[in-house]
């Protein structure tokens, strides 16, 4: 029985050089090359142009940092429990990239590249938002519990897609879910960031298995900064000591 062949074109290494993607890393990437469109280059399989550098990583930046988040307390705990392991508090945060944080920009991208392709935009947004409060599915992609009447993430996001012409078909459709969405729900319900880097991604023809790792790859910058700030003013501690304190305190009151 024959064996299929090991390959990759990502990276390779010889006595001297180091190639990425077919170029060399030491000549004509470190030192010429940002973070932002160095990610493209490993997913593309080549460099961005002008347009696409500033779009791709406007859409990283956006996902670095969001506060306190499940993600960034869980690596402050995991931290707190397991100091010698600074890699183990970040994948611990990376973790909780689920269908809430982070991970919705997936649901958001499969939905739109899943859509006709063809068809008035208008219907097919009401189809979308029919069906998934006919089965009482959570939108992906829009409402905000803070951000009212407009996420100001998802308005940036789409005044750079204009500008740098990434703003067609999917990021029309997005907005027009919004719009039934609210018009439906009787309740502001805009498109939020995850929503904005769904379209967008899309529109960059990024396929939607693989629009999450955007959030994986910029999050855990934010989780490193929240474990340098944890090493200088620690909050974990507190944060376990208080949860055990009022989660452990029998509230019930006892016979008069």
């Amino acid at each position: 029985m024959s064996r299929k062949k090991l390959t990759s074109s990502l990276g390779r290494s010889t006595t001297d050089q180091i190639f990425v993607r077919g170029r060399d890393l030491a000549a004509d990437l470190i030192g010429k090359v940002p973070l932002g469109d160095f990610a493209f280059l490993e997913l593309k399989g080549r460099l961005p142009s002008r347009e696409e550098s500033v779009m791709f990583n406007a859409l990283v930046v956006t996902l670095v940092e969001h506060g306190l988040t499940p993600s960034t307390i869980a690596a402050r705990l995991t931290y707190f429990g397991a100091p010698e392991a600074l890699q183990a508090a970040v994948a611990a945060g990376l973790l909780g990239m689920g269908d809430r944080f982070g991970g919705s920009i997936e649901q958001a991208a499969r939905t739109l590249q899943e859509a006709p392709p063809e068809g008035d935009l208008h219907v097919n947004a009401r189809k979308i938002v029919e069906s998934h409060r006919a089965s009482k599915q959570v939108i992906p992609g829009i409402g905000h519990p803070v951000h009212k009447p407009a996420d100001p993430r998802a308005t940036r996001l789409f005044a750079l897609a204009s500008e740098n012409g990434f703003s067609s078909r999917h990021v029309r459709l997005m907005e027009l879910i919004a719009e039934e969405a609210t018009a439906a729900f009787g309740r502001e319900l805009p498109v939020n960031a995850t929503g904005a880097i769904g379209a967008i991604a899309t529109e960059m023809e990024f396929p939607w298995r693989i629009t999450r790792g955007l959030a994986v790859m910029a999050r855990a910058i934010g989780l490193v900064a929240h474990i340098q700030e944890e090493m200088d003013e620690p909050m974990a501690a507190e944060i376990w000591s208080r949860s055990e304190e009022e989660a452990s305190s029998d509230t019930r009151k006892g016979p008069d």
